[in-house]
């Protein structure tokens, strides 16, 4: 399935249960299982891999996180 496919079978879905199209994206999608896996499990490394960053604070700043506090749990996270 390409990344076009699977753009217009979201916007489908979003339609079906009567959301705004406009507001939901595969993008807002992806953001938003990135920030409640961050919220449940503290794990900012985690998030990072799973995004595919290179950097700590480019996963900081795609999830909106304040930058002391990232980097303090990602320190403290083993993985």
């Amino acid at each position: 399935m390409s990344t076009r496919q699977y753009a217009r079978l979201v916007d489908e879905w979003v339609g079906a249960i009567g959301l705004r199209s406009e507001e939901y994206s595969t993008h807002s999608l992806r953001r938003t299982k990135a920030s409640i896996i961050y919220k449940a499990s503290g794990n900012l490394r985690a998030v990072q891999i799973l995004l595919g960053h290179t950097k700590i604070e480019n996963t900081v700043r795609y999830l909106g996180v304040d930058i002391e506090d990232a980097l303090t749990l990602a320190e403290a996270t083993d993985i």
